[in-house]
């Protein structure tokens, strides 16, 4: 049966694709579309003779990979143009700071939002620059709004009313309620200035908040396409004072599993824990469509999510509350 290691194996050994038939070709294809991993897939496969079919699936996959990064490096340029005047730094984080870089992680790479790290003193001029040049607000509810500027590490997220393009404003990694507390100071002090105006996390950061967003702040959806960012990265900047880094921002064990698991996808699988295991399980849970699959484990790893990122007293608050709100919105419908 097929799952998620049919694409870790294809990403990792391109030359493999060669032994598949039309059936398996069809999964991986379904698979790599479900992780949001296509255009990756596209690029590491683009120099083998593949069947025609495929080769025009996985051109189209570059063709759209490729739109998708200029329209990323326009809404951060952007976004730098309309934040210049505060004077603030602003720091590309994730898919538009791999590619704004120039970085192998970037390559193929689907990028959804634009996300960006800002001193949190500099908050709200930054929300009330992006209000007066055609951001809107994404969240109508008062109780969800309210929840963001209290408790996340974002602001509400924004669209922008005319090019239909998010963004995401960070002061720091992980929300406010979660146990760890990374240094979000040091991450600005030692972001890098790859263009006037753009800068990126150091690359050691970058892969801390890979490992934050995974295991510290999430039910590990999207865990494949994240691991192959700190695979690359590990591949292009090596791990020199990683772990220091990573223990200064209290994320010392999570970096260790991102990479313990990070090798077991796509590299050697040395020193994996049967804990390892259930994560990569749940990262690697699709069917030959692209469904998901492994309900149970999945549903283990949502409330995990959940219970790692706030205490009970206040996770339980947060549940009713939001239970009663939907309860009285399917009332009214």
């Amino acid at each position: 049966m097929s799952d998620g290691w049919l694409l870790a194996r294809a990403l990792r050994s391109p030359g493999q694709t060669l032994e598949l038939d039309a059936g398996a070709w069809t999964d991986l294809l379904a698979i790599a579309r479900a992780e949001q991993m296509i255009g990756t897939l596209a690029h590491r496969l683009n120099a083998l003779e593949l069947p025609g079919s495929v080769q025009r699936i996985l051109t189209d996959a570059r063709a759209s990979a490729e739109q998708g990064r200029v329209a990323a490096l326009w809404e951060a340029e952007v976004a730098r143009r309309v934040l210049a005047p505060l004077g603030v730094p602003v720091v590309l984080l994730k898919g538009t700071a791999f590619v704004a870089a120039g970085l192998k992680a970037g390559q193929g790479r689907s990028i959804g939002d634009l996300d960006i790290l800002v001193p949190r003193a500099a908050i709200d001029a930054v929300e009330k620059a992006l209000l007066r040049n055609g951001w809107e607000w994404v969240k109508p509810d008062p109780y969800d709004d309210a929840y963001y500027r209290r408790w996340m590490h974002e602001l509400p997220p924004l669209i922008h009313r005319d090019r239909d393009r998010m963004i995401d404003v960070h002061h720091t990694i992980l929300p406010l309620t979660a146990r760890i507390t990374p240094d979000a100071d040091a991450l600005l002090d030692d972001s890098v200035e790859i263009a006037p105006g753009v800068r990126t996390l150091s690359p050691n950061d970058m892969l801390v908040h890979a490992a934050a967003h995974l295991f510290a702040d999430g039910d590990l959806a999207g865990g494949m396409r994240n691991l192959w960012d700190v695979h690359c990265l590990i591949e292009e900047y090596g791990s020199d004072g990683l772990m220091v880094r990573a223990q200064q921002h209290g994320l010392g064990r999570e970096m260790k599993r991102a990479l313990r698991l990070a090798s077991a996808l796509y590299g050697d699988a040395e020193g994996v824990s049967p804990v390892d295991w259930l994560y990569l399980r749940r990262m690697t849970a699709r069917d030959g469509w692209g469904r998901p699959r492994r309900m149970l484990v999945r549903q283990a790893f949502y409330i995990r999510s959940h219970w790692i990122r706030m205490p009970p007293t206040m996770l339980a608050r947060h549940l009713w509350t939001k239970w009663r709100k939907g309860a009285a919105d399917r009332g009214s419908a």
